[in-house]
């Protein structure tokens, strides 16, 4: 039975492409992407969204809240508490700018599609309750970019919790794709008091549900999934609760994963250095990517 990895039909014209020399691969945007995780009576769940099939980027695929970095998350000083940029940049492998535009991204698309919100009035306390029309306000200014995160801060008297998150991996789109990321995936713990909704125009539904469900699920072909989300949603798979993920997040490896495509005849042969598991061998009449069968996750 196949699985559900996602796998856009026109990848084979653009590889043969790339390699005659007749595509120039796109400079990937910076993006940041949250697992928020829970616990529960059967170990950590994690949120997850299903992107809307109509959406040109991984339609119908399960992934988790994230997005692109807002130029204006690196502009200016921010309110910030945790560890320093310098040691985000270190951790992230980029300069400290790009650091705390990385790790506002992910805070504030995290804020933005969940309606969670990393941030306290101190660096020890974190909001509680993040609903109500004034809320609701603000979140619609950032998605519309009338409000910088900073701005949004400013404007509450908050700083953002970088010590809520746990930097987990760091995948790049393949050359090959026309729309590429460079994405930096974190791990955090919901805040009590608060509660995830579906706040994302990307998303038809969301679901809490555990790593080992999601990646069943995706080995019965029934959960369409980009390959970085199966990886990442395996290694949560070894966590036992939410604060061990995060407790784990400081040793993971940051190496960016990129994945290769070598010609083998007439046969594309696409991996993913590091994850075996996602290697595929396409013909030239490769038919296209599964659909999602079931119509949704488990609840």
């Amino acid at each position: 039975m196949a699985n559900g990895q996602w796998y856009p039909p026109e990848w084979p014209d653009r590889i043969r492409a790339l390699a005659a020399g007749t595509l120039t691969p796109v400079i990937p945007k910076r993006a940041a992407t949250v697992m928020l995780l829970k616990d529960t009576g059967s170990g950590p769940a994690v949120h997850m969204l299903r992107r809307r099939t109509s959406m040109a980027f991984a339609g119908g695929a399960y992934a988790y809240p994230g997005g692109g970095v807002d130029p204006r998350d690196d502009d200016r000083a921010i309110g910030w508490a945790g560890p320093p940029r310098a040691w985000w940049a270190d951790r992230l492998g980029v300069d400290e700018a790009s650091a705390q535009a990385i790790v506002c991204a992910a805070v504030r698309e995290t804020y933005e599609e969940a309606g969670v919100l990393l941030a306290g009035r101190t660096g020890d306390a974190v909001v509680g309750d993040t609903t109500g029309a004034d809320w609701e306000a603000d979140r619609a200014a950032l998605v519309a970019r009338e409000l910088s995160f900073a701005e949004f801060l400013d404007r509450r008297g908050l700083v953002l919790r970088s010590d809520l998150l746990g930097a987990w991996a760091r995948w790049i789109t393949p050359e090959f794709e026309s729309r590429r990321y460079d994405t930096w995936f974190f791990v955090a713990a919901l805040p009590e008091g608060q509660r995830t909704r579906n706040a994302s125009t990307e998303a038809d539904r969301t679901v809490w549900i555990t790593p080992a469900e999601a990646t069943a699920g995706y080995d019965k072909g029934e959960l369409l999934m980009m390959p970085p989300t199966v990886a990442t949603l395996r290694a949560l798979s070894q966590c036992g609760t939410a604060a061990e993920a995060l407790a784990s997040a400081p040793g993971r490896d940051m190496t960016p994963v990129l994945a290769e495509a070598r010609l083998a005849g007439d046969e594309i042969v696409l991996s993913w250095p590091g994850h075996d598991e996602f290697t595929k061998h396409v013909a030239p009449t490769a038919p296209a990517t599964p659909s999602d069968p079931t119509g949704g996750a488990p609840a």
